[in-house]
């Protein structure tokens, strides 16, 4: 995808599920899924449609590692389905989406492990939309995790003070947009559209974009701010960000 919108041909619409995992611990060969989380976006805006479950594993003890990050115990799985029992509801869920993670290789490792122990042939490589690949062709110099990337596009994270499936997976779809500028690119097209419509039909008049209440937040952190103001002031008045200003105020 390398960051790039695919503009879809007229009519046609785009699915995507952004998802998590939770699992008992690294190894996807020995460890299990405990928690699956999904957030349904078409056209690049959620939906609302959400997936959520708790997974038992069947004996699989919760490494305590695993624990102190997403707090599952084995007590609270006790009761939960297994995952052959989440699976075709999983399935319809994901049906025809392109799947969107956050270190995906990791979570699909996960996922195929369970359907292969179920001899449910695996979900391939080429659904499947890594955003830590495009976080840090996006942000070379990184951090990239997810916390990283909410604190760069001003998302509200902090009520995620343990990682949970359907939670990470809220945040993760806010992160993405703002990754690939799918917002900008989905209201192009939809105007688009509209004005499409109105040609073909008996109505005219004006697409009307209403203004944001309030002005998005600046992506740049106080921290990074006064880190620039320093280099600036080190380089002293060669620093060509006093001709950029100089220039703005001429014009």
């Amino acid at each position: 995808m390398g960051g790039f919108v695919k503009l879809r041909q007229k009519g046609e619409s785009m699915r995507e599920i952004i998802f998590d995992t939770e699992t008992t611990g690294l190894d996807r060969l020995d460890d299990r899924v405990i928690e699956i989380g999904g957030v349904e976006l078409l056209n690049r805006f959620p939906t609302g449609r959400t997936f959520h479950v708790y997974i038992n594993p069947e004996g699989k003890a919760v490494h305590p590692d695993a624990l102190a990050v997403h707090g599952i115990s084995n007590d609270k799985l006790a009761d939960k389905p297994l995952f052959a029992g989440i699976l075709h509801d999983f399935l319809d869920f994901i049906d025809g989406a392109k799947l969107i993670a956050h270190n995906a290789m990791f979570d699909m490792g996960f996922i195929n492990a369970e359907l292969n122990r179920l001899g449910h042939p695996p979900i391939h490589n080429d659904r499947v939309v890594d955003t830590l690949a495009l976080a840090r062709r996006k942000h070379p110099m990184g951090p990239n995790s997810l916390d990283a990337l909410c604190r760069r596009y001003g998302i509200d994270n902090s009520h995620r003070t343990m990682h949970g499936a359907l939670l990470d997976s809220q945040l993760l779809a806010e992160v993405y947009i703002e990754l690939i500028g799918g917002r900008q690119a989905a209201l192009g097209l939809t105007i688009a559209e509209q004005a499409d419509s109105r040609q073909a039909g008996s109505q005219s008049g004006p697409i009307l974009i209403s203004r944001r209440p309030m002005p998005l937040p600046p992506r740049l952190t106080e921290a990074e701010q006064s880190a620039h103001a320093a280099l600036v002031e080190k380089i002293g008045e060669k620093a060509i960000w006093h001709e950029r200003r100089t220039t703005i105020l001429l014009q």
